[in-house]
């Protein structure tokens, strides 16, 4: 239903929860190199369960690629930062969009967060500066899947 993106992910825990997420929600998990972890790495099929070998998964070699895909299959992106005030909920997303999510001590880019301002996004937060990469990436994909879902029902 939806593209996730993990820009350079360096926790495997992390990476291999997200896996589960995408399962269970049909949607594609996209990593992009260098990743911080082997796709072997116990830690990560140990947070993805049994079901890491069932996970849509498609690795790229840079973010430019995984962005030139994006573009070709007429797809949004999304840029989810500390570095913007436009929250999450205040997007109406589509299926097939992009959900991009940076490195877990970095974040993505600001070369990037600036040439895409208009598709940066945030979780509002108090009191601290991010998240958990797992529960940034649940927040925002299910808020995209409540949507589709009241769309479906009718119910905007």
């Amino acid at each position: 239903m939806f593209n996730v993106v993990l820009v350079e992910p360096e926790i495997p825990p992390n990476t291999g929860n997200v896996g589960r997420l995408c399962l269970a929600t049909k949607s594609r998990l996209h990593l992009v190199k260098p990743l911080g972890f082997s796709l072997e790495d116990r830690q990560l099929k140990r947070a993805g369960l049994d079901y890491w070998e069932d996970v849509d998964l498609k690795v790229w070699e840079s973010l430019e690629l995984a962005l030139i895909e994006a573009k070709r299959s007429d797809c949004r992106c999304f840029f989810v930062t500390t570095k913007t005030k436009r929250a999450y909920w205040d997007v109406q997303f589509q299926p097939r969009d992009f959900l991009i999510f940076g490195r877990e001590t970095k974040g993505l880019p600001e070369s990037l967060l600036a040439a895409n301002e208009s598709g940066c996004i945030t979780i509002p937060m108090a009191e601290t500066r991010s998240l958990n990469l797992a529960t940034a990436v649940g927040i925002v994909l299910f808020e995209a899947i409540r949507q589709q879902h009241l769309r479906q029902t009718g119910v905007e």
